[in-house]
């Protein structure tokens, strides 16, 4: 058969990769072992069961900032994981790593968002006995929630990616962060902090809740004022400062995908001043209460009524608890609203109006 070589070339062409990438045909294999696919590595084969599933679709009903936005040009969580694909893979060619294995962790690090964003999963981390995080339920829904409850039995390296692509307020630069990481996985925990710190001064000042001058004068002076000059300018200084990736310069240290000290102070600097003046007060809006009080009311509803959860939902839950968060997480922005409305009706009728 002509395509049984197919994937041997692709495997092949990554042998010009960096030292420092790695290589599908290197891979640590997957949970269940398969027969390996004649035309697709390991890597692009699970970048295409991510983008075929029910969660990637669902992704583009799911808030990225702005409580359930209505306005056409608005981010949603769907062009928010494209943008860190695109961004990823910029980073990844020029720094000569496995762009299919950054594709993948980018287009499953958010799989596990819940509706409503980030206000979604504040509340579900207060009531869920263990707490709750949107990276740990994404690697749960491609490990076992996809594919009626099987899983989509992804490579490790992608998983891991996806685990841990998640940074913490403040400075996320520190070398110890992503110690054991693989340099794939790094590009896609900087490309997320890109993609959003760009897009959402965008949406912000779209919204008419910042204006471009309202920024720090470090954000206007590198990252400039127009949304392309701000990914440009993020992307550019990434492989400049990460450039020992590609393995054409020697040091002693391991390298890592990291911005010029410079460049982080003013990233991180705009970062603190997003959440206090952005994403902060989204929660004291009328939309933003109520989405933490709808998420509230359907993880205590379903809760108490499991069986109200359709028959078809995995059921691959060990507590009551975390099967209640599963159903919650797995529901779009407008979907958990209309649930919300027949259990309680008229409790949120006013809490979009004149949304964006």
């Amino acid at each position: 058969m002509r395509l049984d070589g197919v994937r041997k070339r692709l495997e092949e062409r990554e042998r010009s990769l960096s030292p420092f990438a790695v290589r599908s045909s290197d891979s640590s294999g997957r949970a269940v072992p398969e027969e390996e696919s004649p035309i697709r590595t390991a890597f692009q084969r699970d970048r295409d069961r991510i983008i075929h599933t029910n969660s990637f679709r669902r992704m583009k009903h799911k808030s990225q900032v702005f409580v359930a936005p209505i306005g056409d040009h608005y981010v949603t969580r769907l062009t928010h994981t494209l943008e860190v694909a695109q961004i990823g893979r910029t980073i990844a060619r020029a720094l000569n790593l496995n762009e299919d294995l950054v594709e993948a962790i980018g287009m499953g690090h958010d799989l596990g968002h819940t509706p409503f964003g980030h206000l979604g999963e504040r509340v579900l981390n207060e009531l869920l006995p263990g707490g709750f995080h949107h990276s740990g339920h994404s690697v749960r829904i491609v490990e076992v929630l996809e594919k009626d409850g099987r899983g989509l039995n992804l490579s490790g390296e992608v998983v891991e990616g996806i685990r841990r692509h998640s940074k913490s307020q403040g400075t996320f630069l520190d070398r110890d962060a992503v110690e054991g990481m693989t340099l794939e996985a790094q590009v896609i925990r900087l490309s997320d902090a890109m993609a959003y710190l760009a897009h959402d001064i965008n949406d912000a000042i779209r919204a008419d809740i910042i204006d471009i001058e309202d920024l720090p004068r470090g954000a206007i002076t590198h990252l400039g004022r127009r949304h392309s000059e701000r990914v440009n300018a993020l992307v550019t200084d990434v492989i400049e400062a990460s450039w020992s990736a590609t393995g054409q310069d020697s040091g002693d240290e391991a390298p890592v995908i990291t911005m010029s000290p410079e460049f982080g102070e003013v990233v991180t600097e705009v970062r603190n001043w997003m959440f206090k003046e952005v994403y902060l007060p989204i929660s004291g809006t009328r939309p933003g209460e109520a989405a933490l009080e709808i998420v509230d009311l359907l993880y205590h509803h379903y809760l108490e009524h499991p069986e109200e959860i359709p028959d078809d939902f995995p059921r691959v839950a060990d507590t009551a608890e975390r099967l209640a968060a599963d159903i919650v997480c797995g529901m779009t922005d407008g979907f958990a609203l209309s649930r919300a409305e027949s259990i309680r009706p008229g409790a949120f009728a006013d809490a979009f109006v004149g949304r964006l």
